[in-house]
């Protein structure tokens, strides 16, 4: 059923029939060249004469090249004419948009310094400011590890405080560290740093250079969870540095000063001022020795802490403080003398009277494997001995 030329049919009418009835429908496609499609979209403008079409050619528009454009040719196709490029080489095709440069802009970096030198927000303070090497060797912009109270407290409230905790059997110290986490969930510092402090003398150290991921946070019972395990080297530092700015000594317990006898008064000499030798110095004088007394061959002390470690990494003030405290139970340190057949021997200090002699004086040479023997710094190759302590010393004053 249908309906062709207003009268109604049983046959089945034709595509024909049917687009007859739209006259919106083409019969057949019109195809256009953009050119022309260009031109009737030109009409729809509200301003037509701000448009991209510049010159008329034949009635129709052209579009306008840049004079550099000497490769260009003209076509007839469709019956309208349009611009094409020639199959030439040494074609641009930078030349066809006006937004491209033709040329990069090349600035030497002098001058892109010199830009960026504009930018600053205090120009004047620089290096080459009003004093020499004003900024040398200062590392106040590297983001500070420490974790803020807010922070300290809302990781010290995750912790779980295990009551069988195996972030304390992973510690080689075998601090209590679920103590003083709960000590820092309650604001209370000064506990949280004593408690890190009789475990390990070395407490800040510790707590900004010690592999935790590899020990007690690496066997945390929350390592699985979506927030991570508990931030425990950064706990102890956040702790133990408020303790350093309570600017508190430490003292030898009343009760072992009583108990005192001769034996507390027979000298004892530790060789090498790194941390084993001032954590065993500090051990024995808690338990009350008098006579302790540690030599160092260089004028600095702190061992490999000071020696081959940079200072944005560990600071020396924070060396310094922990050796502080190491005299303040009455601990002599004397620089300058070494384990030399020339200077300190063994038989030496015994027979000066020490009873017994603490050798902590690391390992002053690198262990070299066969295929490396030979080799030195000027052939390029390096060893811990000798690169570390080139950075550490380019990293500290004096």
């Amino acid at each position: 059923m249908g309906i062709i030329n207003g009268e109604y049919t049983k046959d089945s009418p034709d595509i024909e029939s049917l687009l007859e009835l739209n006259p919106r429908v083409q019969l057949n496609a019109t195809l256009k060249p953009s050119c022309e499609t260009k031109l009737e979209k030109h009409r729809w403008k509200r301003n037509a004469n701000k448009s991209w079409l510049r010159k008329r050619s034949k009635g129709l528009t052209r579009r306008t090249f840049p004079q550099k454009s000497k490769n260009l040719a003209e076509t007839k196709e469709l019956g309208n004419p349009a611009v094409f490029l020639e199959n030439d080489p040494e074609t641009s095709l930078l030349e066809l948009n006006p937004r491209v440069q033709l040329n990069a802009t090349l600035k030497p970096s002098c001058e892109t310094k010199l830009e960026k030198h504009r930018w600053k927000r205090n120009a004047n303070k620089s290096c080459n400011g009003c004093t020499e090497n004003l900024y040398e060797n200062d590392f106040r912009d590297i983001k500070h590890t420490t974790l803020s109270e807010r922070g300290a407290l809302r990781e010290a409230m995750r912790c779980l405080k295990c009551a069988d905790a195996p972030c304390q059997k992973s510690c080689p110290t075998q601090l209590d560290i679920k103590a003083f986490i709960s000590s820092i969930a309650n604001k209370n510092y000064y506990g949280a740093a004593k408690l890190i402090f009789s475990d390990n003398p070395l407490g800040l150290t510790c707590g900004m250079v010690c592999p935790t991921s590899d020990l007690c946070v690496g066997s945390c019972n929350l390592y699985a969870t979506e927030e991570g395990p508990i931030n425990i080297g950064g706990l102890q530092q956040f702790a133990t540095e408020i303790f350093m700015k309570m600017n508190i000594r430490q003292i030898v317990s009343p009760e072992i000063i009583k108990n005192r006898n001769g034996a507390h008064k027979q000298p004892i000499a530790f060789l090498g001022s790194g941390p084993a030798s001032i954590s065993c110095a500090s051990f024995l004088a808690r338990l009350g020795y008098t006579d302790l007394t540690i030599y160092e061959k260089e004028e600095y002390l702190g061992g490999l802490s000071s020696s081959e470690i940079p200072q944005y990494r560990l600071p020396y003030n924070v060396v310094d403080f922990e050796i502080q405290l190491a005299k303040d139970l009455g601990i002599k340190i004397v620089t300058g003398r070494q384990l030399h057949r020339n200077d300190l021997t063994l038989e030496k200090l015994k027979a000066s009277g020490c009873k017994a002699v603490f050798i902590g004086i690391g390992l002053p040479e690198p262990k070299r494997a066969p295929i490396f023997q030979g080799l030195e710094p000027k052939n390029g190759f390096y060893t811990s001995k000798e690169f570390l302590p080139l950075v550490s010393v380019a990293s500290k004053k004096g």
